[in-house]
């Protein structure tokens, strides 16, 4: 990301150099995938891609927003008003804050992402850190990671409308430099987790586009509250395989579909975090693939783009495993790779899905990176 394009943007539309610039990354899932609105387990890295905000205090209730990829957006904190666009998601975060009895300062700022929009990769959430940790500058309270994650969750839902579970938003606030992060989706207990030695984790965009509001995201979420009431449970989360093979029969689809990926998916989760604990790329990869195929099959969020990149990837000597990532239907596929080839790997599968597609994918390695912070500057109190 180009700090200096961002900052030069905005003396060029507020006259003045900002006083301080904050970040909040997005974020790749290794294995974990609706989950978390079922109280499950994730295991995100948070990318080296992220929404950056340069911005300075106003002496109003007014937020002047400008993004140099949509447009500017202006909103009163007095006065908050649904719309459209992607200015909601600010709006929400405001909103939200309020909602929980924070005082907000207005302030005006140019933002900017190198977080694919769509493409599975959180740029949502990106958008809300960003935006929550501009508004704690800028209205002097502590930045409290968990609770900033679980407002912005709250924006995404109850604002916006898509019913996201928590993943997104807290690794985007708590993500840890070089690992991922084991998360408890409903104590939000983490854990650090190192990626395999020797390994590299190869984001693979498909450069196909979705939208969480549309009604799929939220029909699933819907499916598997049904399947938790079955269960007499609370979430999905509670049920063991064990007791859901006992009474799957009696389920009805697709409600019976849905709850065995999730349940599955649970169990996956905590085993490639046990994996990845003793270094063990194999078993990683095995569990990432067969993710991909319960998804694929059971939660049916895959696509073709998808199924063609996640097959490319298997199909690679040296890839340990691949499935598709994110809230489904597009975006991205991930995979675990022998870091000694990531260059091959990636050419080599860009080329396949280029022929069979006639689309130009992106490809890019992610390490692991921290959450949300002030990158610099610090307004005076």
């Amino acid at each position: 990301m180009d700090l200096a394009a961002i900052v030069t943007a905005f003396k060029e539309r507020f006259g003045a150099e900002p006083e301080t610039v904050v970040q909040a990354p997005g974020r790749v899932n290794l294995i974990g995938e609706h989950t978390d609105y079922n109280d499950g387990f994730v295991l995100p890295l948070a990318l080296e891609r992220a929404t950056y905000l340069a911005l300075r205090r106003r002496t109003d209730e007014r937020v002047v927003a400008v993004s140099l990829e949509k447009g500017e957006a202006t909103f009163d904190l007095s006065a908050l008003q649904k719309g459209e666009g992607w200015a909601e998601y600010p709006k929400g975060v405001a909103w939200a804050l309020q909602q929980d009895g924070f005082k907000l300062s207005g302030w005006e700022g140019v933002l900017s992402s190198d977080v694919p929009s769509g493409a599975g990769l959180s740029s949502s959430a990106a958008l809300e850190l960003a935006t929550m940790q501009a508004f704690a500058v800028v209205s002097g309270f502590p930045w409290d990671p968990k609770r900033m994650a679980r407002l912005a969750q709250r924006a995404e839902n109850e604002w916006v409308g898509a019913m996201t579970g928590i993943m997104d938003q807290l690794i985007s606030a708590c993500g840890e430099e070089g690992s991922a992060l084991l998360i408890d989706c409903r104590s939000l207990e983490t854990k650090n987790v190192p990626v395999p030695e020797g390994t590299a984790v190869v984001v693979m965009d498909t450069t196909t586009r979705h939208r969480h509001a549309g009604g799929e995201y939220n029909e699933r979420r819907r499916q598997c509250e049904e399947a938790a009431a079955f269960f007499g449970v609370p979430a999905l989360r509670d049920v063991s395989m064990a007791a859901f093979g006992a009474r799957e029969g009696e389920l009805a689809e697709p409600a019976r579909r849905r709850a065995r990926h999730v349940v599955s998916e649970n169990a996956r989760t905590e085993a490639a975090a046990e994996a990845m604990g003793r270094d063990d790329a194999e078993a990683l990869g095995q569990l990432m693939s067969e993710s991909h195929m319960s998804m694929r099959d059971d939660f049916e969020i895959s696509s073709p783009e998808l199924d063609l990149m996640v097959g490319a990837a298997q199909a690679q000597a040296s890839c340990y495993g691949a499935r598709m990532t994110g809230g489904g239907f597009a975006g991205c596929a991930v995979a675990l790779v022998q870091e000694a080839d990531v260059g091959g790997f990636s050419e080599r599968v860009a080329a396949q899905y280029r022929e069979a597609t006639g689309l130009e994918p992106a490809l890019y390695i992610c390490r692991g990176a921290a959450g949300a912070s002030v990158v610099w500057g610090q307004l005076q109190k």
